[in-house]
């Protein structure tokens, strides 16, 4: 069967290797459906993950079939459709350093647990869409992370895929006012259809008076000057001057999260961070929200769809990973299977 590996220094490549068999507590899945993760280009630049540099399997945002299962396995049948937990697997994480990736035809899960690995989905959501489940759970966490309560006003900043899970997120855990600031039109428009209450060109407008604008003065005698009376900021875009601009722009009490992947040092001014008691949380993975958000995409799975920019068949993986890697050439891809 074919499977796209890293096989050297910002080098994908399409494999042939042997179709797995399921073996009594094993469960063999035909992949449906598979998201591009930013995290696959930096697999491919670094030549992939050790101790498989140069043969690293790509792909962990899966939605897939039940092909076959094993003698002894039990919650499960043949032509389920199911989303994955990709962290869960015996045999390393899938698609992220371990021994298979989900941008193959099939996918071997070994020693099944029902409710551990896989999550049974709704026939009527897409498989596109169904693939979104392990993006939007990285989403969930870093809103946990957070600790959000009813009546919160929240920023977020950057309208990728990550920022719009987190944006529904939010919604449902009650937030009165949620603001997307990013620099691309087309992502900020995309903010809005999802229900994001305003948006904000960074680049366009003075964010620290336009946010004030939208949620009240925040400034008090800790804080003295312009603050916005935001409760909870998050980054999911990376870009230096995010964490920068938040230690400036916080109110007294408020939270930072931090879910996106800073690739350079960023330096803090820790003098404003004590006067506001700035609350900083970090967010990675998704310890237990995997199949907590899958509820809601089977609810909201027409809502979800919109995160989608644009799908490729599976003999065009490799030219989904380019396009997904190129900046400004698509806000979220996913690869389809036959």
């Amino acid at each position: 069967m074919k499977s796209v590996y890293v096989t050297g220094p910002d080098i994908n490549s399409w494999k042939e290797i042997p179709q797995p068999s399921p073996s009594r507590h094993e469960v063999l899945l035909k992949m449906k459906a598979c998201g591009i993760c930013g995290s696959d280009a930096f697999y491919t630049h670094i030549g992939g993950i050790p101790p498989r540099q140069g043969a690293t399997p790509l792909g962990h945002e899966p939605a897939a079939e039940v092909a076959e299962i094993g003698s002894g396995v039990k919650g499960i049948e043949v032509g389920d459709h199911v989303v994955i937990d990709t962290m869960a697997f015996t045999d390393g994480l899938l698609g992220s350093g371990g021994a298979q990736g989900a941008l193959s035809e099939y996918v071997l899960v070994k020693d099944f647990e029902p409710g551990k690995q896989l999550r049974v989905i709704d026939r009527a959501v897409p498989w596109k869409v169904a693939a979104l489940n392990e993006p939007m759970a990285v989403a969930l966490h870093a809103v946990n992370r957070t600790h959000p309560k009813p009546g919160n006003k929240v920023v977020i900043f950057g309208a990728g895929p990550i920022g719009l899970g987190a944006l529904m997120g939010y919604r449902r855990e009650g937030a009165s006012h949620i603001v997307v600031v990013d620099v691309q039109r087309n992502r900020l428009d995309k903010a809005l259809a999802m229900g994001a209450d305003a948006v904000v060109n960074s680049m366009e407008e003075d964010l620290a008076e336009r946010l004030v604008e939208l949620q009240g003065d925040g400034s008090t005698a800790h804080v003295r000057g312009v603050h916005p009376g935001t409760d909870i900021y998050l980054d999911a875009a990376g870009v230096p001057s995010v964490p920068q601009s938040v230690v400036k722009l916080a109110k007294h009490g408020s939270t930072f999260g931090i879910v996106a992947v800073h690739k350079k040092p960023v330096e803090l001014d820790f003098s404003t961070v004590l006067a506001s008691e700035l609350t900083i949380a970090w967010s990675m993975g998704y310890p237990n929200e995997i199949f907590e958000v899958t509820d809601d995409i089977i609810d909201n799975w027409e809502q979800y769809a919109k995160i989608i920019s644009h799908t490729f068949p599976f003999e065009k993986a490799l030219d989904a990973l380019e396009t997904a890697k190129t900046p400004g050439a698509a806000e979220k891809v996913v690869v389809t299977f036959d």
